[in-house]
């Protein structure tokens, strides 16, 4: 009898563990590698709400680096952010904010009025900082996001997916000046009229869930409740997606599962150091004839704790003519992993090589006359 029980138990479908499974779509990603750990329904187009100032952030963040704006710059506040609804810091149309403060509201508080405010700083108008939205989009190759305004606010044909939120926040995340504006719980925003406004943060987890410094919450009516969040244990950051979530609280509970599921069965692990020795390569009408090669970082991978990796390489030179310096790109590293490729980085030469002069190639032309004599 308990042989037959056993026998109709095997025989019963089985049913696999979902993880996130009250959102409509959802993602976990890991930042370094931009390998997917685990996904459900993630190119589904769905309403993405305040998740969407993360395209505004990336472009904003984007004008920094390039020094085209400063956190310094006084931004004006017009008539149409001073109007806008939803999430806002209350700013008052005619007077002017500083970018800093102003970036803080839209990380901390999601505020719609700040987003205004410094797109149309940007771009003179958000018509003009959405087409810079989805030209971003195209260059990042997403195929399921578009954007039709800065903020979020649930408008026809404005979409994105769980997969492309995921890999904005990647892009995002480049710029490290992001995670100190998104790890601020609390803050007050001090207006030019003297008052003050406290913001708090959106994003609850921040507060509670380990190595959580991120990123974008989001909700509406049509959206439901969505968040991108980000966190970081030793050397593996992970970057998690829910978007239609029936509260707050599935919300988070979802968004720390499938974080949990990856910091308990990943990490990231260094195949090959860029100290290295990676060969050499030829160099022509140089002082030297060849020069060791290095890597410009680490080789790592993405690594499932309950499995074993088999790594081959693959190393693609190019015909490179003196001069040449340290960090100049000259080769291509391939790395696979049981046979499938999982990245490409960039060699360089450990040290420069400068042009040979004619003195130069008389005693490298004598020395092989010499070596060939003897």
């Amino acid at each position: 009898m308990k042989k037959l029980l056993l026998l109709i138990i095997c025989l019963l479908p089985f049913k696999v563990f979902a993880l996130a499974d009250s959102a409509k779509s959802n993602i976990l990603i890991d930042y370094n590698t931009g390998s997917i750990i685990t996904e459900n329904n993630s190119d589904e187009e769905l309403p993405m709400a305040s998740m969407t100032k993360m395209m505004t952030l990336l472009i904003i963040m984007e004008r920094i680096d390039s020094s085209k704006i400063k956190l310094t710059d006084m931004v004006p506040i017009s008539e149409n952010a001073a109007s806008m609804g939803g999430s806002q810091i209350y700013l008052e149309a005619g007077t002017r904010m500083s970018l800093d403060t102003l970036l803080r509201a839209i990380c901390i508080a999601s505020a719609n009025d700040a987003t205004v405010a410094v797109a149309e700083y940007i771009a003179g108008s958000t018509g003009e900082f959405v087409k810079l939205m989805n030209e971003k989009a195209v260059s990042l190759g997403l195929k399921h996001t578009n954007f039709k305004n800065v903020h979020g606010l649930d408008d026809e044909g404005h979409y994105s997916s769980a997969h492309d939120m995921a890999f904005i926040a990647r892009e995002l995340l480049r710029h490290e000046l992001i995670l100190e504006y998104s790890s601020i719980y609390e803050d007050y925003i001090k207006h030019p009229d003297g008052t003050n406004t406290w913001i708090v943060n959106t994003n609850k987890l921040i507060n509670y869930y380990e190595g959580l410094d991120g990123l974008k919450t989001g909700f509406t009516k049509n959206s439901g409740y969505c968040i991108t969040a980000t966190a970081k244990r030793g050397n593996m950051r992970l970057i998690s997606v829910v978007m239609g979530e029936e509260n707050n609280s599935i919300r988070n509970q979802d968004t720390m599962e499938l974080l949990n599921y990856g910091f308990a069965n990943y990490k990231m692990e260094t195949i090959i150091p860029s100290k290295n020795n990676i060969g050499s390569i030829s160099i022509g009408f140089g002082k030297k004839d060849k020069v060791d090669l290095k890597l410009m970082t680490d080789v790592e991978d993405l690594v499932n704790i309950n499995e074993e990796n088999d790594y081959t390489y693959e190393i693609i030179k190019e015909e490179i003519k003196a001069p040449v310096y340290v960090g100049d790109i000259v080769g291509k590293l391939i790395v696979y992993a049981n046979d499938s490729k999982i990245n490409e980085y960039d060699l360089t030469v450990k040290e420069s090589v400068l042009k040979a002069n004619i003195f130069d190639l008389y005693i490298k032309n004598l020395k092989r006359f010499l070596k060939g004599y003897n």
